[in-house]
Parts: structure tokens; C-alpha cells; sequence
């Protein structure tokens, strides 16, 4: 990790960024936080700090709703999830680090790019529908941090409204970033670092539920995916650049 104070505040910026618009929206950490706590961390301690982060918050946001988790529905979804973390971990750490960024990126912006189309696709239906998702996640979330998207284009073909979609979706982070975590490890931070990084996680909780009642959601739910789509294209030239 870079040293000195202004980087010490950027990382505080980037959590505090990452955790207002998960509480404005109910997604969105991982997608906005990771192309940038890459650049500014590297590819390996950037995805384990959106790991432990994205759980934690994942697990602040269900302890309200933990009632309306589908537990038929996300069985699948964890399991497939479970067998795939390993292989995302093992991939990016074979990779070389312009490859590896190249890949995040590109992970990144397609599944941005998905989401944003709202695409329906019949696979993505019923039981082999969550299985699938369920791997497409776990992959993605130990190798780039993101493991979100593939769990909303499900629940999108499956018809979930957002009151469905935003606990199972957070029950859902908690498990795959728990998984993730353990295959990872955790970043090696000083205890400054490691406070800093709750205290944003706190003000951005404070800020994002704040927000939540005076920006409409379908206008922060654009901006959190161009954001998102901005840092994915950016890690893709930084890996570009490095080779």
C-alpha cells in the first residue's frame, strides 16, 4: 500500500464513496470501490479489503430484513457459490498483475453493462438459473471483488421486486464474502488504517440512508452503475498501460 497521509485519506474516501451509495441504493459497494481500491491498493489487498468490507456492510444491512431472505432460492445460490470461490482465488493469483487488472476491469464493465441492459436471459430461470448465478458470483467476487451482478440478472429473470431483491442479495454477501475471505485472507493493515477504514464505513452508512430520502432511486441506481463502468474501464487501461 502507498504510504503517507493523502493516501490514507484517498482509501477513507473510496470506503466512505463505496458504503453511501450501498446504503442509498442497496448495492453498489463492490462495483463502485473496487476498480479504485485496486489502483490504489494493488489487484490482491484491493479485492480482500472489498471482501471484508462488502461482508460487513452486507451483514449490517440484513440484520433488518434476515426475514424476507428466500432460503429455498439462495441455497443454491451459496452452494454454487462456495464451489467456485477457490477457482477465482487460484486465477487471480496465477495472473500476472497488468493481466490480472485487465481481467477485473473487464469483469467489471460487462457486468455493468449487463445490469444496465436489464438483459433477460432463460438460463438465468429457475434452479439451474441460481446455480449458475450462484457460480458466476462466487467466481467473480474472490478474483475481482464483484460478485453482485450475476445475482441481480437473476433475480431480475426471476422477477423479484427490490423489497425482494435487497435482503436476499445482502444475505447473500455475507456468505460469498465470508467464503471469499477465507480463501483470500485479509488485508495486512496497521490498526490506523483499520480504523479508518470503519469510521468511513460508518459515515457512509450515515450519509447513504440520508440521501436515500431525497434522491429517487432509479437516478442514484445510474449513478452508481456509471461510476462503476468508469472504474472498470479505467483498471482495464491501467492493466493495458502495465503490460
Amino acid at each position: 500500500m502507498t504510504s503517507g497521509w493523502a493516501a490514507d485519506l484517498l482509501l477513507g474516501g473510496i470506503v466512505l464513496s463505496g458504503a453511501s451509495v450501498q446504503w442509498l441504493t442497496g448495492m453498489g459497494f463492490a462495483l463502485v470501490s473496487v476498480p479504485a481500491l485496486v489502483l490504489v491498493l494493488g489487484p490482491a489487498e484491493g479485492v480482500v479489503l472489498a471482501n471484508c468490507a462488502a461482508g460487513a456492510i452486507s451483514l449490517a444491512g440484513l440484520a433488518g430484513g434476515w426475514r424476507r431472505v428466500r432460503l429455498s432460492a439462495m441455497v443454491p445460490l451459496v452452494v454454487a457459490s462456495a464451489c467456485t470461490v477457490p477457482a477465482g482465488s487460484w486465477v487471480a493469483a496465477c495472473l500476472p498483475e497488468p493481466v490480472l487488472l485487465m481481467v477485473m476491469g473487464g469483469l467489471v464493465s460487462a457486468a455493468v453493462l449487463l445490469v444496465m441492459r436489464g438483459a433477460r436471459v432463460p438460463a438465468l430461470r429457475g434452479v439451474r438459473g441460481a446455480l449458475a448465478a450462484g457460480a458466476a458470483g462466487g467466481f467473480m467476487n474472490s478474483a475481482a471483488g464483484v460478485g453482485g451482478p450475476p445475482v441481480s440478472l437473476y433475480a431480475l429473470n426471476a422477477g423479484w421486486t427490490v423489497r425482494d431483491f435487497v435482503p436476499n442479495a445482502q444475505f447473500y454477501g455475507v456468505v460469498v464474502n465470508v467464503f471469499s475471505v477465507a480463501a483470500n485472507g485479509v488485508p495486512h493493515f496497521r490498526a490506523p488504517i483499520w480504523v479508518l477504514v470503519i469510521v468511513a464505513m460508518a459515515a457512509g452508512a450515515a450519509i447513504g440512508n440520508a440521501l436515500a430520502k431525497r434522491v429517487p432511486e432509479r437516478r442514484a441506481r445510474l449513478l452508481v452503475l456509471g461510476l462503476a463502468l468508469a472504474g472498470g474501464l479505467t483498471t482495464v487501461a491501467k492493466g493495458v498501460h502495465g503490460l
